[in-house]
């Protein structure tokens, strides 16, 4: 059995990692509150202006703009992995690094090129040599619409320049505290998938719907893409908070378990000094 000095010793261990997670979960909980208002304010907007450009793509020639272009065959992909740069968020990042690395081992490795937002995405591909030509890290703290933009060039140029025949993003979407959902959607091309929501109104244009379109594009492009951080960014709180709550919770339970065992310790120690003396005062009774 331990001694009671070094059941002390872990009961104090365990007390500081339990505050230090309390304190984590309170600042994810803050963080979560913000994400997740900016969050749902971005996405009635993004959900609008793609149902109005898939509405209206059937109906104009794809060669007025190359970024509405399709290619016959899918030669090359480009994978955009949304992760975070710190961990101690349960499955948060693991999950989705496990879904994506099976996304482009389904493609083929070699004929993949990978984006990775976030350390921890990064690191685990670059390590395990999969083609990154890009990544972002260090800019969570200070997230706005500029790095959804800077991020929303990246791949545009690059599906443009004819270097990638589809973009994919895998990111983690945001249902509630306790929920978040790995996503796989498919960026660009741009075209019609099933179920989504085409309008059949009859709609006057102006200057025309070539000209409604071209504006349209970039701007879905970059909303989607901040709708992908706000997600992400939302989902990491969420995940963090969860599991400092169990951790804080697995850290109480820990405590309680050492206490006992503290007590029991304590209590065979005070029964042996009671029978170290009963005995010496039954070998001096004996003696005299």
């Amino acid at each position: 059995m331990a001694s009671l000095k070094d059941i002390r010793r872990r009961i104090s261990s365990v007390k500081s990692i339990e505050q230090v997670t309390k304190a984590m979960k309170m600042v994810a909980a803050a963080k979560l509150r913000r994400a997740q208002n900016n969050m749902l304010q971005a996405r009635p907007y993004a959900n609008r202006v793609r149902n109005v450009l898939h509405t209206l793509l059937p109906q104009i020639d794809r060669q007025t703009l190359p970024v509405l272009r399709i290619s016959e065959e899918v030669g090359r992909s480009l994978v955009v992995a949304v992760t975070s740069d710190r961990g101690m968020a349960a499955g948060f990042n693991s999950n989705l690094i496990r879904r994506a690395q099976a996304t482009i081992d389904e493609l083929g490795r070699d004929t993949v090129d990978i984006i990775c937002i976030g350390k921890k995405g990064r690191d685990h591909f670059v390590r395990r040599g999969y083609n990154v030509v890009a990544e972002h890290v260090d800019f969570w703290s200070a997230l706005d619409f500029q790095h959804a933009m800077q991020f929303g060039r990246e791949v545009v140029s690059s599906y443009v320049g004819g270097s990638v025949d589809q973009v994919l993003v895998v990111f983690n979407e945001f249902v509630n505290v306790i929920r978040q959902d790995v996503k796989l959607e498919k960026l660009l091309p741009l075209a019609v998938e099933a179920g989504d929501n085409i309008e059949t109104a009859e709609v006057l244009f102006e200057p025309s719907m070539e000209a409604v379109v071209e504006s349209l594009v970039p701007r879905h492009l970059n909303i989607q893409v901040w709708r992908y951080l706000l997600e992400s960014y939302a989902s990491e709180q969420a995940a963090r908070m969860t599991a400092m709550e169990a951790a804080t919770n697995n850290a109480g339970d820990v405590i309680e378990s050492l206490q006992l065992e503290y007590n029991k310790a304590r209590q065979a120690s005070i029964t042996k000094e009671i029978l170290d003396i009963v005995g010496g005062a039954e070998a001096l009774r004996a003696a005299s």
